[in-house]
């Protein structure tokens, strides 16, 4: 999601009148955020009366609040004792030890394909849960049972527990609403949708087992955007929007049946949709919105590496809560339609992605100096500038006020693609990657016996750590490929990729990618320097390596021409020539994980 103006929103914050704890006494979307567009529709019936027994905590509050994970569990134990149609189950525990918990709507029968859909894994973005509540009560209660003559439902209401608990009306200002709102991250302050990959949280590796355990046919996570102002309510999209996805057949169903089957049904119930516009700069609408492949960290993302129909829903952050609640009802209940509909054509496409073997992975990409496309009618929303006494320099205002425009769509071109190799191979002391591939259900083998093999070696270049983020220090460096013999003992892991998770292992294992283990910092032994001794010494090796072997001499003098900073210090001059004498040394910026070309 893009950044939008949190300057001139918490400008007016601090404006806000505050409660004795620290909470503002008034909503603070009344206060700092723009005005709403007057909106009715269909949809609206979906709200029972006050007086109904089956009402939910959202209903009840107007929408002005949403319930904390205790009443979500009792209300959810409770419909589950009236109704046999409605059964809850535990899948794991979050960092601080809450359950995590999903609900199975079924009618019953064997190998039924089955809906996966969640909330909250930004906890602040909570439409999702509020929703499926009502969906639920609607299906167990209210005579839309129908809806599991041929799927199941598997919801998942809160995932980011840790973080829901952690409300606050600071939390996601610039959603109008729920008055008080949980956090992105979970309680070790990483972001869920951006674990999917290195699966470092335990909410992630809970999640994977459960994709694994149900293999939907369709995954929906429901969050809420950021960016800028515009008419359009309910948005969604999926892996790459669908055009720079990894896996085709998935993506085509996507494209072709769901996208056009939702947006019918929410335009029915008087909502406006639209597939996600992420902007190129929230300040400046006009300059366009971006399509762009994606790396398996996201939900969506990770569906397209595996095969697994994922769809990101980005409601209208500016929209007030009960409109994006009732949205993302009729949006569920669409998929439920749709998915049952397609069943026998998702299992096809997801079979065909999956018995595909790509030889080659994007792994670095630019945006296109072109357009590579545009929306004539952008559902826009007018805005004018001020100088904010709090950010000292011009905000946007926005105005309520509707307005259409062209609106360019910014593509990406391949600056990057890697050939995959057949296989890669582990040591054994990486315990922590191989636990990966398991968890991800990737398939290797462990040899018994030590192996002599000719491999593809990968040594850093210029590596780099960046700041903290999600837990780690991300790497990044150039990296030189050569073929050498190396001994893989007994216990080593061979990964081939030829398998039907081939490509995601690529993603992982894949020095370049983007959400390799490597660029996530997995390896920080690489980083350490080479064992020291006297320079007199150092500098005798060096004279004799130059002496009897003429391929490093070569290199050496090719570097000392290329690289007069390294020609001008007698340091790293004497590490490097140490570091090509002999076997080298095994941790320094070499890459643990060899590449089986042949």
């Amino acid at each position: 999601m893009g950044s939008t103006g949190l300057a001139f929103l918490l400008a007016f914050a601090l404006a806000a009148p505050v409660a004795a704890q620290g909470e503002p006494a008034t909503d603070l979307a009344d206060v700092i955020l723009p005005p709403t567009l007057p909106w009715s529709g269909e949809s609206e019936k979906l709200i029972v009366s006050p007086s109904d027994p089956w009402i939910t905590p959202a209903e009840a509050a107007d929408f002005e609040t949403t319930p904390r994970y205790a009443e979500v569990r009792a209300w959810l134990e409770r419909l589950s004792k009236a109704s046999p149609l409605i059964g809850i189950q535990t899948f794991g525990q979050t960092t601080e030890g809450r359950d995590l918990l999903y609900v199975r709507a079924s009618k019953g029968g064997a190998d039924k394909p089955v809906v996966l859909i969640q909330g909250g894994i930004h906890a602040g973005e909570i439409d999702g849960k509020d929703a499926g509540l009502m969906l639920l009560r609607d299906i167990a209660l209210r005579g839309k049972d129908d809806l599991l003559d041929d799927v199941d439902l598997v919801f998942v209401p809160i995932y980011n527990i840790d973080g829901h608990e952690r409300m606050s009306a600071y939390n996601y200002p610039h959603l109008r609403g729920p008055a008080q709102k949980g956090r992105d991250a979970n309680a070790r302050n990483i972001d869920l949708n951006r674990d999917y990959a290195k699966l470092d949280a335990p909410e992630s590796r809970a999640m994977i087992g459960l994709i694994r355990a149900l293999d939907p046919i369709l995954y929906v996570d429901s969050h809420v955007s950021e960016g800028f102002d515009m008419q359009y309510d309910i948005t969604f999209t999926y892996a790459g929007w669908g055009k720079y996805a990894r896996h085709r057949a998935t993506a085509d169903w996507l494209q072709d049946r769901f996208g056009p089957a939702v947006s019918q049904a929410l335009t029915e119930a008087g909502h406006t949709p639209t597939i996600y516009p992420s902007p190129i700069d929230s300040r400046e609408p006009s300059k366009g919105i971006r399509y762009s492949p994606e790396g398996p960290r996201y939900s969506t993302g990770y569906g397209d590496f595996i095969g697994m129909p994922t769809v990101l829903v980005e409601n209208h952050m500016l929209k007030p809560y009960r409109q994006r609640v009732l949205g993302t009802y009729v949006l569920m209940e669409a998929a439920l339609k749709i998915a049952a509909q397609d069943a026998e054509r998702i299992e096809a496409a997801k079979t065909a992605d999956r018995a595909s073997r790509p030889d080659t992975l994007l792994t670095r990409w630019k945006p296109r100096a072109e357009p590579i496309g545009y929306v004539d009618d952008f559902k826009g929303v007018a805005f004018d500038t001020y100088v904010s006494p709090a950010s000292g320099r011009e905000e946007q205002r926005w105005l309520a006020q509707p307005i259409t425009f062209r609106m360019p769509i910014i593509g990406q071109e391949a600056t990057e693609t890697v050939n995959l190799p057949v296989a890669w191979w582990v040591p054994a002391a990486q315990t922590e990657v191989i636990e990966r591939l398991r968890l991800h259900g990737i398939e290797f083998t462990t040899i018994e016996a030590p192996q002599t093999l000719m491999l593809d070696e990968v040594h850093l270049v210029d590596p780099k750590l960046s700041r903290p983020i999600e837990g780690r220090y991300p790497m990044t460096a150039s990296f030189e490929h050569k073929e050498a013999e190396r001994l893989m003992p007994a216990g080593s892991v061979r990964v081939p990729v030829d398998q039907p998770l081939g490509l995601l292992a690529a993603a992982l294992l894949e020095p370049e990618s983007q959400d390799s283990f490597l660029a996530w910092g997995f390896f920080p032994e690489l980083l350490a320097p080479p064992p020291d001794t006297d320079d007199f010494v150092l500098a005798g090796l060096g004279e004799y390596v130059l002496e009897n072997d003429r391929a490093i001499r070569d290199r050496f003098e090719a570097k000392l021409r290329a690289d007069p900073a390294f020609a001008a210090d007698p340091d790293a001059r004497l590490d490097w020539l140490y570091a090509q004498a002999g076997p080298g040394h095994p941790f320094p910026l070499r890459y643990p994980i060899a590449r089986e070309i042949d």
